[in-house]
């Protein structure tokens, strides 16, 4: 997915996604944001999500590392935090590309439940839609079961989050004593 590089409106270091896509509907930007997890900004690992937005409605989701799009990228992005986010605003003519392809699309509710797990974002932005999005909510139940079927099937992203879990147990009974014996 090829975006023309739009006018930098913020640029910083979240630690819950929510922040941004709250911002990006209350402001009804038209544009896109990417998101870099911490596993991009300190472990070198492929890949940044891009959501496209329509006065602040998200629209598209692509992740540039797995080459998925639509609820699948959405799947590859929801991980730990913090997130390096950047928005950009960008004329919806040249954001029209991208949303005419099917495969790249969400439900405009998605981005808010899978990456900031927060419903009422999500019914907020439902609300915000446009009529012919609004369609979509139906196909949203069915987006939500291939989202976290393709989450599931990811084996080195599960293996990656036990890890994680793991390291911070074991740093959290270091603190408590108890790995003394």
């Amino acid at each position: 997915m090829r975006l023309p590089r739009g006018r930098l409106r913020k640029s910083r270091v979240v630690s819950d996604p929510r922040e941004p896509l709250a911002d990006v509907l209350d402001r009804a930007v038209t544009g896109y944001a990417v998101f870099e997890s911490q596993d991009s900004l300190l472990l070198d690992a492929d890949g940044r999500g891009v959501v496209t937005f329509t006065d602040g409605v998200p629209v598209v989701a692509y992740h540039t590392g797995t080459g998925r799009g639509g609820p699948p990228a959405l799947a590859d992005l929801a991980v730990p935090g913090p997130y390096h986010v950047s928005v950009f605003e960008l004329d919806a003519d040249d954001l029209a590309p991208v949303h005419d392809v099917e495969t790249l699309c969400v439900p405009p509710g998605m981005p808010a439940e899978r990456l900031a797990g927060d419903p009422a974002l999500a019914d907020s932005t439902r609300r915000a839609a446009p009529a012919e999005r609004t369609t979509a909510a139906a196909a949203e139940q069915d987006g939500d079961h291939s989202a976290v079927e393709a989450f599931l099937e990811d084996e080195a992203k599960i293996a990656a989050i036990r890890e994680q879990a793991r390291k911070e147990a074991r740093q959290r009974a270091a603190e408590w004593g108890l790995n003394d014996t």
